[in-house]
């Protein structure tokens, strides 16, 4: 009996559709296989295709920043051959990419001087950056052109050296943008200059109002006393040449009688008494104006600022209305050092800041109470006007902010103020007071025994 042969695994077994040695779990395993390289291929294009979107719209940015770039760029391989340049090198030279695309970046030099010296540095210098290196181009029309040049060499992923890429501006352009900042900045010193002396102006116009009434009452008890001397210097001198002209002692009593020359020596002291009391408080008037025409000064001296704001407040009352009503609490003594004169220039201008908050009111008023506590003191000034909008409250003190009307104010005085204050060790801060009205505190340090106190 022969042996018959083995069917082999691929055989079929007479059945249709079916293998010999292979099972429907074997199969089943295959189509699994082959579903999930499917899915991982359909993945793979789909993550392929983003990737793709990507680089496109890298190099459409890239494209566009190059193509948009004023400076001109060129990128160059490791012997000094142009790979690739920008829009403004081709405006600049005159020539196309392609006509440039393999020369050397060296016959883009005006002269041989040129091409020696940049041969030198981007050749020697090729591993490092050159810096605002001038040097002359040709341009397009054949003029030589100075460009402030800059080289910074590059590499591939695995650290090796391709090439470099120069970058450069004319430095015609670079000097006209100098010119024209250099002229902006001029101009901004001198407009902030003639608005900070608006400013002063506008401080001295108000003090000025106010010292000519606060001066107007001694001086013109000064000039009535004077007036009065003088009748009162003729009589006398009628009297006395009488009296050495040998006249009777009838007619001198009768002379005295008329000249009533005993009520002329009873006013005498009284009158000389209010004159030099009227000089003295002239003097003092103008002993605070001269501290305030200190302002700018950098003084550092012990005063009391209680005294300070008194005098202010007296100052800026003198020029409004008779209705506005300031109330002050102040402690007798708040002592601070720094600049008197600077000080007051503040707290003028916050109480005619109050003034102005509250003038369309009919009975508008101001409270200023201070307090001196933990070797701080505490200074607030609460008026009821209508207070600062909330959206305001962040801008009071940048310079030139201002919520009056155009001619009424530079926007400048609070800045000044908060700066002044600022260097005085102190803080100057607004907020809308709970009960209504703005208010602005005034924080400083006080001093003791001489030495400013410890916070």
């Amino acid at each position: 009996m022969t042996d018959q042969p083995k069917p082999s695994p691929l055989q079929h077994t007479g059945h249709p559709g079916e293998l010999v040695g292979v099972g429907e779990d074997v199969w089943m395993d295959v189509i699994h296989k082959m579903d999930e390289v499917y899915s991982d291929l359909l993945q793979y294009e789909v993550a392929l295709e983003q990737k793709n979107a990507k680089l496109e719209e890298s190099q459409q940015f890239i494209l566009s920043v190059l193509t948009s770039m004023s400076d001109i760029l060129v990128v160059c391989d490791r012997n000094g051959l142009i790979e690739d340049v920008n829009r403004s090198l081709l405006d600049f030279t005159g020539r196309s990419l392609d006509e440039l695309r393999g020369t050397s970046v060296f016959d883009l030099f005006a002269d041989e001087v040129a091409r020696t010296q940049a041969r030198h540095l981007l050749t020697l210098y090729g591993e490092a950056s050159v810096h605002d290196c001038e040097l002359p181009l040709r341009a397009r029309d054949g003029s030589t052109v100075p460009v402030s040049l800059n080289c910074t060499p590059r590499y591939n992923a695995v650290g090796k050296s391709l090439g470099m890429v120069v970058t450069g501006r004319p430095v015609g352009e670079l000097r006209r943008a100098y010119q024209a900042l250099r002229q902006a900045h001029e101009d901004l010193k001198r407009t902030q200059q003639q608005l900070l002396h608006s400013e002063k102006m506008a401080s001295l116009g108000r003090l000025v109002a106010g010292v000519a009434h606060e001066l107007n009452n001694p001086i013109s008890f000064i000039l009535g006393n004077v007036h009065a001397l003088q009748r009162y210097a003729g009589r006398l001198g009628q009297y006395l040449a009488a009296l050495h002209a040998g006249e009777s002692a009838a007619r001198l009593a009768e002379l005295r009688a008329e000249l009533r020359i005993d009520r002329i020596l009873a006013d005498l002291p009284p009158l000389i008494e209010g004159t030099i009391e009227g000089a003295e408080r002239t003097r003092d008037i103008v002993d605070g104006l001269k501290r305030f025409s200190a302002i700018d000064r950098d003084e550092q001296q012990p005063f009391n600022l209680a005294e300070v704001i008194e005098r202010a407040v007296r100052w800026v009352c003198k020029a409004t209305r008779e209705s506005f009503r300031v109330r002050m609490t102040l402690p007798a003594e708040i002592p601070v050092r720094g600049s008197p004169g600077q000080m007051q220039q503040v707290m003028m201008n916050l109480v005619q800041n109050a003034w102005d908050a509250t003038a369309e009111l009919p009975e508008p008023w101001l409270d200023i109470e201070a307090r001196v506590e933990g070797g701080r003191a505490t200074i607030r000034f609460h008026d009821n006007g209508p207070g600062v909008a909330e959206h305001h409250l962040a801008h009071i003190f940048d310079p030139f902010f201002t919520t009056k009307v155009v001619g009424k104010g530079t926007g400048l005085g609070l800045s000044i103020s908060y700066g002044i204050v600022e260097r005085h060790g102190g803080q100057l801060s607004a907020r809308n007071h709970p009960a209504g009205g703005a208010e602005l505190v005034i924080e400083l340090p006080v001093e003791r025994g001489g030495q400013p106190a410890a916070d």
